[in-house]
């Protein structure tokens, strides 16, 4: 018998705008969302269609319906016909920015030894890029060499790193049976609590029925 073990900790995020009315206006959406399409030729709409970032305004509506009917914390959610009524049925939610190119490639996949030729062939075989880190300098350093190069990065090259700021004390699991419903509604969708925690301000399903119930969604 053999089984995986794992520990997770979790910290408050600074939350900068919290929504009592979903979906949020069209124009709250660009302020943090870009959709930008480079390439020698501005997209079509049958393109966009095949793009990962489209919405469609009544599953969008629906799925906010269900929640506010079956999870506990979105009882009181307030759901604006006006915002959706903003959103496409069938395209990306943000306005498109096209850049021209005069290249299908990508700059960030060419290497050192790229021969400037477009990417793609009308007959045989296919090229295929791998992009990774390697060098016999890396494969025999010591953690103490990685940590000059990252010294040396912030002082004497004025680098930047990305920091993601939480609270100082982490979130408790203890008698907060509201945690990871919060966190994950898609797994715990009826928003009744985490399975085997009990509290005192909300009705609790037993281990077994919760199993069931979240069971059931996933199968559908």
């Amino acid at each position: 018998m053999h089984k995986m073990k794992s520990n997770i900790i979790m910290f408050e995020n600074p939350t900068p705008k919290i929504y009592q009315t979903l979906p949020p206006p069209l124009k709250d959406v660009d302020d943090v969302l870009a959709f930008i399409f480079t390439g020698p030729c501005r997209p079509t709409q049958d393109d966009l269609k095949r793009t990962p970032l489209l919405v469609r305004r009544r599953r969008v509506c629906e799925a906010l319906n269900w929640l506010r009917l079956n999870h506990v914390d979105y009882h009181d959610l307030n759901i604006s016909q006006e915002n959706l009524d903003q959103y496409p049925e069938d395209g990306p939610p943000v306005v498109v920015a096209y850049r021209q190119s005069e290249s299908n490639k990508e700059a960030e996949a060419v290497s050192a030894y790229d021969n400037g030729d477009e990417e793609g062939v009308e007959t045989g075989e296919c090229p295929y890029i791998l992009n990774g880190v390697v060098g016999e300098d890396i494969v025999d350093a010591e953690p103490k060499i990685f940590k000059a190069l990252a010294a040396k990065h912030l002082t004497k090259d004025n680098g930047g790193v990305l920091a993601i700021s939480h609270a100082e004390k982490p979130q408790s699991i203890y008698s907060n049976p509201q945690l990871y419903p919060m966190m994950f509604p898609y797994l715990f969708p009826y928003g009744l609590g985490g399975i085997g925690n009990v509290g005192r301000d909300i009705t609790i399903m037993s281990d077994t029925m919760h199993k069931r119930r979240l069971l059931m969604y996933h199968d559908k």
